[in-house]
């Protein structure tokens, strides 16, 4: 390129410069420059302080308003571009390359006439002081390069050039020279003047002397030699071969061919082909064939030589180069010997049979149309067609044609199911015509055509026969299908392509195909119909996949299929397939089974997430304000993805005591619901602080009231959030904003809680009091509140109870209203007390005690200052076992005492049962004997003793 060298002398003056003052120095100009290739200008600054790695900024005057900036591009701001450069900006067509940390080039790809001007390379300042020179400037010049008409494509490639190495000097550069560029050269300048109205007047013009370019081919000798055997039988082709041997490498060569000492056919070293007389209607036909087999190599190939063709052949070959007019200069011209062909006599009449394209190959589906030709002298004739299919011993009969043109076809060939129609055609007396469409692979083998003369009765002993062995390929052999996408990763949202290429030999045919799309979705183990496109146009959708109807496009055309899908989700995520089924040409068979099918690799296809452009503002500051003031937190974003894309917004707080966490305050989502942390979620806290979305790239936390709690850390996190078609949200990327610390003005206030370190043993079930003291009573002025806090293991952090200046008691959870009690009590003491020690209640506890007082007017009570104890060590001892407790230890024992006294139990009313039957017995015998004693009264009197002592002591048993 023409500007390397003013390249490589900057960067060899840059060298010579020693550091001091800041100093800028650019490209050394005018530089001269070629519309629409490219340029570049060197820009270097030394003598800096500041960063290793400066900021360059690229402006232009132009001619017509050389007093106005035009700003270009910087490598310190991308808004830096004025309009009318900030397309090509875009579109990297005008860039800037960093060489090293204090030397860039300006890079333009394809310059435009507009783009002539003074160019201004400025850094912006990064010393202490402005001291020394800042930008630097170089001129770009008004030119535009015009070949001639038959240069341009010379010009294009670079063969011919014309550079300007100063104002008034011009150099005209040739390579490859070629004969057309001999001639007289000499060039032509010409002044202009521009006028007032901004038009250019011509004023002079003047003309070098002329200079004489003569050009000497280089020619090397050859000699021709001809090839060609000197016998051949009627019918059958005949090839001449006309080869060059010796002279230069790849020279341009036409070459003439002769029979009998006339011109016949002409090839010029363009490849042009011009024959002679009848020979233009024999290439017509396909009966005759010139061409080039290389580059020393001419070929005359006769397909079917018939008597006319018999004689003398010889060819000529010159070395030629292109003339100053297009022409072609004969340079040196040689004769080849003659070569004389002579046919065998034939019988009585002789019969060619061939195929119609003269390809004895073809694919199952195309046509096989067979002629057969017979010679001799004009009479009626007959005709019959065999054929010996491969893998048979017998032929089996075609068809027939009598002399009368009664046409009979074999008992195989009369089965249209079994074969394509079968089609007999007589051209002329002695050609004959056999068409089979469409063929199978059956149709492969050897045919013969037998020609018989005279009437029936007499045709035995007079016939002709030819045969021609013909071979039907399969489709299924040769067919491939590749399965492609440009994006094997696509991005979600975004939009993806595949392509089903159907690689075959028979790629020219244009056979009818139906292409099946399959899906197997992730996760899944089956492949899915995903559509169907048959070779009639039809289009099918799979009832599993109906997501993909509405959003994907199918491109069909001729071995090939395109899909098309727009919008990528996760559910379009997977492995995809592509089936090729083949059919025959026919439309009357394409109703039938498909005649070949192929399946493609497995392509999976993964849905990405598009990369998060996101930046946050990280700069940090200390903000001072006064107690019971409002103030807010800004979360200023920088720049974002572009597309469908919201942001959500976590508050974090980081408290000034100390052993403090960062404690999240609250979460905008990127729905705008918002949720309150844990330690944030009563109503008061609530209404202390609430967010603010300002702008796109502005979201603020207020803070109501501001107290000596407040005083801490904050920042915030921002989370770039994408929403897909199906409804899911995607989180691409999380960026953390810089650091705000809130302090209060001094007010005189201070607490201090007793740092003493302590710790208690407590046993399990028993009552234990923690104490939380003041080292001074305070102002009397003063109310106090106290917060208690607890940090179990595996639990984290947990506030208890709080006893707020007025007395009331606030709890961190309702459950803990019974096991809890909170106190103050003396001026200076505060006492937590657990009425029922467990297990779990052990770990770290300490206080946080705030002052209060009245501010304000109406005023109000405010918290002036706080402090925190230090961390007491609660230890809870397992309690001595009792009776209970190792009655419930043992089972045994427990089954005893439950078991043992229903035993009793038992027994004992067993016992009353027997009691009270033997009582009701003896109370009757009692009755019974008192009447048996009234009787004997009232018989003998009241004095027999006797009676009486039995009766006593039957009563006593």
């Amino acid at each position: 390129m023409a500007h390397i060298p003013h390249v490589a002398s900057f960067f060899l003056f840059l060298t010579k410069l020693s550091l001091g003052q800041r100093e800028v120095t650019i490209q050394k100009g005018p530089l001269f420059r070629v519309a629409g290739y490219p340029v570049s200008i060197g820009c270097n600054v030394t003598g800096y302080q500041g960063p290793a790695e400066q900021n360059f900024q690229w402006s232009v005057y132009l001619p017509k308003t050389p007093k106005q900036e035009i700003q270009i591009v910087s490598t310190k701001d991308a808004s830096f571009s004025y309009v009318v450069y900030a397309q090509r900006v875009r579109s990297k067509e005008i860039y800037v390359e960093r060489i090293r940390g204090n030397s860039v080039f300006l890079h333009i790809s394809e310059p435009q006439l507009k783009d002539s001007g003074e160019y201004e390379c400025h850094t912006p300042n990064t010393d202490e002081r402005y001291y020394g020179n800042y930008s630097a400037k170089t001129r770009l010049i008004d030119f535009l390069l015009i070949p001639g008409p038959s240069y341009k494509e010379r010009f294009a490639a670079g063969d011919v050039q014309l550079g300007k190495l100063g104002f008034t000097t011009f150099r005209l550069s040739i390579g490859s020279l070629q004969p057309s560029d001999q001639g007289q050269l000499f060039c032509e300048a010409t002044e202009w003047i521009q006028d007032p109205d901004e038009t250019w007047t011509s004023i002079a013009r003047k003309r070098t002397a002329q200079t004489t370019l003569r050009i000497q081919p280089i020619v090397r000798d050859f000699h021709i030699d001809i090839s060609a055997e000197s016998t051949w039988t009627a019918g059958n082709s005949l090839e001449l071969v006309c080869l060059v041997v010796g002279g230069g490498r790849d020279p341009w060569l036409q070459g003439i061919w002769f029979f009998n000492g006339n011109e016949m056919a002409r090839m010029d070293a363009g490849g042009v082909l011009d024959l002679k007389g009848d020979y233009r209607g024999r290439a017509s036909q396909g009966q005759l064939q010139v061409s080039k087999l290389s580059s020393k190599a001419f070929s005359l190939k006769i397909f079917s030589v018939g008597p006319e063709d018999e004689g003398t052949y010889s060819c000529a070959v010159a070395e030629v180069a292109r003339a100053p007019m297009g022409s072609w200069q004969v340079l040196q011209s040689k004769q080849s010997p003659d070569s004389r062909v002579h046919l065998r006599k034939p019988a009585a009449r002789n019969v060619v049979l061939s195929t119609k394209n003269k390809q004895e190959a073809m694919w199952e589906g195309e046509a096989l149309t067979l002629l057969c030709k017979a010679d001799g002298a004009v009479s009626l004739l007959s005709v019959e067609w065999w054929h010996l299919p491969r893998g048979q011993a017998q032929p089996e009969l075609v068809a027939s044609t009598q002399q009368d043109g009664a046409v009979q076809l074999g008992a195989s060939y009369k089965q249209p199911n079994n074969r394509g129609p079968t089609r007999l055609e007589k051209m002329d007396w002695a050609t004959f015509q056999l068409e089979i469409s469409p063929t199978s692979t059956t149709d492969s083998g050897v045919y013969e055509c037998r020609v018989s003369e005279g009437t029936q009765s007499h045709a035995r002993g007079r016939s002709w026969t030819q045969k021609l062995a013909v071979t039907v390929k399969s489709l299924e052999s040769s067919l491939r299908v590749k399965l492609m996408s440009r994006q094997p990763k696509a991005e979600l949202g975004k939009n993806f392509g595949l392509s089903c290429v159907v690689e075959a030999d028979y790629a020219n045919l244009r056979v009818p195909l139906t292409v099946t799309w399959l899906f197997q979705p992730a996760r899944s183990q089956v492949f899915h119909l995903l559509v169907r496109i048959t070779h009639n146009g039809t289009i099918e959708w799979g009832e599993d996949l109906l997501q993909f109807q509405k959003k994907t496009k199918v491109l069909q055309s001729s071995f090939h299929s395109q899909l098309l899908i727009h919008d990528a989700t996760e559910e379009e995520a997977g492995v995809y397939q592509c089936k090729v089924e083949v059919y025959v040409r026919n439309s009357l068979c394409t109703s039938g089974p498909a005649r070949a099918s192929a399946i493609s690799h497995s392509l999976m296809i993964a849905v990405t997430l598009p990369e998060s452009k996101l930046q946050v503002n990280s700069s940090s500051q200390v903000r001072e304000i006064l107690i019971n003031s409002n103030t807010n937190i800004e979360c200023s974003i920088l720049s974002q993805s572009t597309g469908d894309l919201q942001l959500a917004v976590i508050w974090y707080f980081f408290p000034s005591s100390t052993n403090a966490i960062w404690l999240r305050i609250l979460q905008m989502d990127q729905t705008n619901v918002v949720k309150y942390g844990d330690e944030f979620h009563t109503p008061r806290r609530k209404q202390k602080f609430y967010p603010k979305k300002v702008s796109q790239d502005l979201f603020q936390l207020h803070i109501l009231n501001v107290d000596d709690s407040d005083q801490g850390k904050y920042h915030c996190t921002v989370e770039e959030w994408l929403l897909s078609t199906n409804g899911t949200w995607h989180k691409l990327g999380e960026k953390k904003s810089g650091l705000t610390e809130l302090k209060l003005r001094p007010t005189g206030s201070k607490v201090r809680v007793s740092k003493e370190y302590r710790t208690e043993n407590a046993t399990e079930h028993s009552q234990v009091a923690i104490r939380c003291s003041l080292e001074s009573p305070g102002s009397s002025a003063s109310l106090f509140s106290v917060m208690w806090y607890r940090n179990r293991e595996n639990s984290g952090t947990k506030m208890l109870v709080h006893l707020q200046h007025d007395g009331l008691l606030e709890y961190g959870e309702e459950e803990l209203r019974r096991p809890l009690l909170c106190y103050r009590s003396s001026s200076t003491d505060f006492v937590l007390q657990l009425h029922w020690v467990e297990m779990e209640d052990a770990g770290l506890y300490w206080c946080r005690v705030a002052e209060w007082q009245l501010h304000g007017n109406p005023s109000k009570w405010v918290k002036q200052a706080s402090d925190e104890s230090q961390h007491m060590v609660l230890t809870v001892l397992p309690s001595e076992p009792t009776l209970p407790s190792r009655i419930c230890s043992s089972t045994s024992l427990l089954y005893f005492l439950l078991v043992f006294p229903c035993i009793l139990l038992i027994l004992l009313l067993i016992s009353l049962f027997c009691y009270c039957h033997k009582a009701r017995k003896l109370s009757a015998m009692s009755l019974k004997a008192q009447k048996e004693k009234s009787l004997w009264m009232d018989l003998k009197g009241t004095g027999d003793w006797t009676i009486n002592q039995r009766y006593k002591e039957e009563e006593d048993h």
